[in-house]
């Protein structure tokens, strides 16, 4: 199987092959993904992702390999239009362009939060596609003028392998346009923006067929038509298919840029007090929902180190980590989730002057910043761990981790001791991992996500962190709630 994972700042495509002695992965292809800022606007460069999906292909072809299938999973909420003949409209736009901000207050005091969540499920985040396409209908974009059909940005990328254009479920709930409770695109609140309903397909459920490699691709490239399945898209659906539980009450926390804290359930939470924690319910694969929470994650410490790069002052991340470990402990707490740590640019001053604010030490060095990052995360994740246990009426025993982030070390250490309890950190390649298992369901080699489960458990190395320090991190917990009192930053929203 070929996977193509695609995150906000870099993409891969992996082979995976499934024998009696487990699943086995190889990378194939790995790139940048690197927003582009044109005039005001910043938008992805979807064409260039196109390109390095043609090449992962070209690459599997040099290898002697043809997949039986292959799958794309990426970040949510993002989108592109199609216009009558089936070309793109533009380049989509990225979620972090500051055109979208203050929609979401607006929309939420024309049909007040409760009335969004009861139809969504979803969490409250500015950039939510119900967000941008109200901006783009308000400012009377031409985009929506000529566009006949809404793709997120798997649907798009496989529209371009195989000229299907299908909507897929799990990256459909994320836009706080689908009603989960009827299972359709939600009618009131697409009138209510002014979008029309015939932009939007039926969201197919993971592990489809939705087409084969184009002709034109198969001879350009030399190769047999391979068949595409809709896996899980949302990247973050792909990831919790690779937790590797063994119990079916678990808690998980989805790496990198971002961070996704939550469980799998049955049926959407949707209740006030899910409202109140600003959590959210996106579909997942096998007919689950993902009760989680967005974090702002390692996007903080990934702008720093961008920024640094800019002024000269560089720095590995290896070595970064290890100036972080040396320096004093807990001496500048924040919350990740502040909205000043949200668009790109200086983060170092941002986080100086949040803790100036707050009556703190302003971290100098470039180790000092990082552990205050790190250490913030790792707090935030213990309060967000026992909000999942609050709203889903469980009490877990310790948290898997996935994803890229895994591999700091010391974010996984902490983590373990900020929530007191172990955390078992593996696979790194959750996303691309669980894509393929959902390809694997599709053609029967895998009966389901328990077996997938078990057969991604006993294939790939997971490490074991078990909780140290208590008595400090205790203290520093106390301290970092009194910090982030306000509601805004408890409930990420006002509600």
């Amino acid at each position: 199987m070929l996977a193509y994972d695609l995150g906000a700042g870099s993409g891969r495509a992996l082979l995976g092959h499934l024998n009696d002695r487990g699943m086995e992965t190889m990378e194939i292809h790995r790139f940048k993904n690197e927003p582009v800022k044109a005039g005001e606007r910043l938008h992805w460069d979807i064409l260039r992702l196109h390109h390095e999906l043609l090449e992962g292909l070209n690459l599997v072809k040099q290898k002697g390999e043809l997949p039986e299938s292959l799958g794309i999973d990426s970040w949510a909420v993002d989108f592109g239009l199609l216009g009558s003949h089936g070309e793109l409209l533009g380049n989509p736009y990225h979620y972090r362009d500051t055109q979208f901000n203050g929609m979401m207050d607006q929309v939420r005091k024309e049909l007040t939060s409760q009335r969004i969540f009861e139809r969504t499920g979803i969490q409250f985040l500015g950039f939510n596609t119900l967000y941008q396409l109200a901006t783009l209908k308000r400012k009377g974009s031409p985009l929506l003028n000529e566009a006949e059909r809404f793709l997120m940005i798997p649907d798009l990328l496989r529209y371009f392998l195989t000229g299907e254009a299908v909507n897929e479920f799990t990256n459909a709930t994320t836009t706080q346009l689908y009603n989960p409770t009827t299972g359709h695109w939600d009618s009131e609140l697409l009138a209510h923006i002014g979008i029309s309903e015939t932009l939007f397909g039926e969201a197919v459920m993971p592990g489809t067929r939705v087409g084969q490699l184009r002709s034109s691709i198969c001879s350009d490239l030399g190769l047999s038509a391979i068949p595409v399945i809709a896996v899980a898209e949302h990247d973050t659906g792909s990831a919790v298919v690779a937790v590797p539980a063994t119990e079916r009450s678990f808690a998980y926390l989805s790496c990198g840029t971002w961070s996704l804290m939550g469980t799998e359930i049955d049926h959407p939470a949707i209740s006030s007090e899910s409202l109140a924690l600003n959590f959210t319910n996106e579909g997942g694969a096998g007919g689950t929902f993902r009760l989680l929470k967005n974090i702002m994650g390692l996007w903080i410490l990934q702008e720093c180190m961008r920024e640094w790069e800019r002024k000269g002052q560089g720095i590995s991340y290896a070595e970064l980590l290890s100036r972080a470990e040396l320096a004093p402990p807990f001496a500048s707490l924040f919350d990740p989730d502040d909205d000043r740590f949200m668009p790109a640019g200086d983060m170092t001053s941002r986080i100086q002057q949040y803790c100036c604010d707050t009556g703190q030490a302003e971290p100098q060095d470039q180790g000092a910043i990082a552990r205050s990052i790190l250490e913030s995360l790792a707090l935030k994740y213990r309060r967000v761990l026992e909000w999942t246990e609050q709203l889903s009426r469980q009490s877990f025993n310790g948290l898997h981790m996935v994803g890229g982030g895994i591999q700091n070390r010391l974010l996984c250490q902490w983590t373990a001791n900020s929530i007191g309890k172990p955390v078992w950190a593996g696979p790194a390649e959750g996303s691309a991992i669980g894509n393929m298992a959902v390809q694997w369901m599709a053609n029967g080699a895998l009966k389901d996500i328990w077996e997938a489960r078990k057969v991604i458990r006993d294939s790939f190395p997971v490490t074991d962190y078990e909780p140290k320090d208590r008595p400090i991190w205790e203290e520093a917990y106390g301290r970092f709630l009194r910090l982030t009192a306000s509601p805004k930053s408890q409930a990420g929203s006002e509600v």
